[in-house]
C-alpha cells in the first residue's frame, strides 16, 4: 500500500511552532504517514517583500524538525522551474516518488479560496485534500467534497508575519520559535535580514 505523504507547501517565513506542532498533529492522529514540509521559494498568490533567503529557510525547517521521524522537510520546489504551482508541484511528485499516495494539507483561508488556485479542479480530481482550521475561517464540513477532509487540529496563535514582527521588536520568541532553532546566533542573522 504506498505511503501516504501529506505535503505542507508554505513559505516558512521563518518556520515557527505552530507548524510544527500541526505537522505532528496530523500525523499523531493517523490523517497521514508522513508530512513533507515543502520549502516554497515563492508562493504566486503572496508578494516577496519580506521574503528571508531560502536557503535559510530551508535550514531553519530541517532544525527544527530533526527530532521529528515522520516530519520531513523538503527542497523539492527548488529545483523546479518558478513560480512552480501546487499541480505541477503534485505531478513531478508523483513522477519520482511512485510508492507514495499523495494529500495536500491547507488551512482553511486557503480552502476559501481555493478556486484562484491554478487547476484546482484537477487537484480536487486526483489528491486527498486535508484542511485544517484557521482563526477567523469556517468551515462548512458537511459541504465540503467527498475527498476535502477536516482535521480538527487545535488552533494554533502563531504567525510567521507574527514571528518576524517580534524579531523586529527584539521581544522573546521562545514561546513561538521552535526549540531546535531558539539560538543566539539564528536570531541575530535573522534580525539583520529583516532590518535590511
Amino acid at each position: 500500500m504506498p505511503m501516504r505523504t501529506a505535503i505542507f507547501g508554505g513559505s516558512f517565513n521563518p518556520i515557527h511552532r505552530g507548524h510544527i506542532a500541526l505537522a505532528d498533529f496530523v500525523v499523531q492522529g493517523g490523517w497521514t504517514d508522513e508530512v513533507w514540509l515543502l520549502v516554497s521559494p515563492r508562493n504566486p498568490l503572496k508578494a516577496a517583500a519580506g521574503l528571508l533567503p531560502e536557503q535559510l529557510r530551508l535550514a531553519l525547517a530541517q532544525q527544527a524538525t530533526e527530532n521529528y521521524d515522520r516530519i520531513k522537510v523538503s527542497d523539492f520546489e527548488f529545483h523546479l522551474p518558478r513560480p512552480s504551482f501546487t499541480y505541477k508541484t503534485l505531478a513531478a511528485l508523483r513522477e519520482s516518488h511512485p510508492d507514495r499516495s499523495f494529500q495536500i494539507l491547507i488551512g482553511a483561508d486557503n480552502w476559501q479560496c481555493f478556486n484562484r488556485w491554478a487547476r484546482h479542479e484537477e487537484l480536487l480530481r486526483d489528491y486527498e485534500l486535508l484542511v485544517y482550521p484557521r482563526q477567523g475561517y469556517d468551515i462548512q464540513t458537511a459541504s465540503l467534497p467527498p475527498n476535502v477532509r477536516f482535521v480538527p487540529a487545535p488552533l494554533f496563535p502563531f504567525s510567521s508575519t507574527q514571528l518576524r514582527e517580534m524579531l523586529l521588536r527584539g521581544e522573546d520568541l521562545s514561546g513561538i520559535l521552535p526549540q531546535e532553532i531558539n539560538k543566539t546566533a539564528n536570531i541575530s542573522l535573522l534580525r539583520e535580514l529583516l532590518r535590511k
